[in-house]
């Protein structure tokens, strides 16, 4: 499996044993490293941050060769999930929205690097990755994406309704992932719960009245919530700066702390969200983060993304500020794999990737007593719901 190639390759470089979980589809957690890890200093860019109103994070980390390897191979994995999904769809396996996140691996995979299982992340319908990040696993994502039994949602919900613990979608409401995302932390704040909600939305999502709301109740009662807005430059079709008076996301609130990070660099974000939930759990309130980033495709699978943008702009994208490239640069300077290690990651994800879309396809579509599951807490049913038309019914057995 990826971890176990991971491992046993990270293994051969270290000359010593390190011990951690073999590598699988899914992500339950970032890998922890052992005591004994080797650990590689990192300075950032000086570009990677952006401040306002709050002194910037170090420049200076340690990552441990275990963290690279993982972050890499998620990445990796992640994009061929998404370029799995992309056939799927043209082939009309997957129906209805689908929105890919290639190009914006770093931003789950770094975000998820700086936390863990008690913290909370809540976002828009782009949502396959962090799925993926939050302990979904490849196939789960793609089955859902089809429709198919062994979705994680059991086939209910596709592209925008995907859940995971301590993950609460997948949203398909422009923006309303927010306030709910402020309630999540509302709700940490009141339990005494010493965690953090990441609340992410879209440059397209900005200007939403909700959003505003959010930031004043946030910081009203001073919640322990990161506002994120995940800038990939275009809100479906539309430019930042034809949309937003202000693009300056980061500093939207005003009376809100903010951080603008390179969010092609899977690193900086891990930084980044390291000090935000530093910030936020020790009672400084909220923050507002903006994360630079860039999709390679269209909003969505029917956006074919080329109309209001060039392709010499994609492509240099592509070429310059790749996240799983600027990863992999910095394994190969710092000596962490080889060349050929890291080939091998990419085909076992490959690998792992197709077996996972056999065994999706394979799932057989729910069944008709799974239209009226899932709706109401269990025990609070009422004793029926109608369906489509005022004559059908759907009854629940007390």
């Amino acid at each position: 499996m990826l971890r176990s190639v991971s491992s046993r390759l990270l293994a051969n470089v270290n000359k010593k044993a390190v011990n951690y979980r073999a590598f699988s589809v899914s992500a339950p957690s970032m890998m922890a490293a052992s005591a004994d890890s080797d650990k590689i200093h990192i300075t950032l860019p000086e570009s990677s941050f952006e401040m306002y109103d709050a002194e910037a994070p170090s420049l200076e980390m340690d990552v441990t060769k275990a963290e690279l390897m993982d972050m890499y191979t998620k990445m990796t994995t992640m994009r061929r999930m998404e370029m799995a999904a992309d056939a799927l769809y043209k082939a009309k396996k997957i129906r209805g929205f689908c929105h890919l996140c290639n190009g914006q691996e770093a931003v789950s995979v770094g975000m998820e690097a700086a936390i863990d299982h008690n913290d909370h992340v809540i976002t828009a319908y782009r949502c396959h990755g962090f799925t993926y990040m939050r302990g979904g696993s490849v196939k789960s994502i793609l089955a859902e994406l089809m429709g198919h039994e062994a979705g994680i949602s059991k086939g209910k919900g596709g592209s925008m309704h995907m859940f995971a613990p301590q993950f609460y979608g997948g949203n398909g409401i422009v923006g309303a992932q927010v306030p709910l995302g402020a309630g999540i932390a509302f709700a940490q704040k009141y339990n005494n719960n010493p965690s953090v909600t990441f609340a992410l939305y879209g440059d397209g999502a900005s200007n939403q009245g909700q959003v505003f709301e959010s930031f004043n109740m946030a910081k009203l009662w001073e919640l322990p919530v990161v506002f994120v807005c995940e800038n990939n430059k275009y809100g479906m079709g539309t430019s930042a700066n034809r949309s937003s008076a202000s693009t300056e996301y980061f500093k939207r609130a005003g009376y809100i702390p903010g951080i603008k990070v390179n969010g092609m660099n899977s690193l900086a974000i891990k930084r980044a969200c390291e000090w935000a939930k530093e910030w936020t759990s020790s009672g400084k309130g909220p923050l507002v983060m903006e994360l630079a980033t860039y999709r390679y495709g269209g909003h969505s699978m029917s956006d074919p993304g080329t109309t209001y943008r060039t392709r010499e702009e994609i492509q240099h994208m592509r070429s310059t500020a790749d996240p799983i490239t600027g990863l992999k640069q910095i394994i190969l300077d710092n000596e962490v794999a080889t060349e050929a290690d890291l080939k091998a990651i990419d085909k076992e994800a490959r690998k792992e990737v197709d077996q996972a879309v056999k065994e999706a396809e394979a799932s057989p579509l729910p069944s008709l007593d799974e239209f009226a599951t899932d709706i109401y807490q269990p025990g609070t049913e009422p004793a029926y719901i109608r369906g489509r038309e005022p004559k059908e019914l759907y009854f629940f057995n007390k």
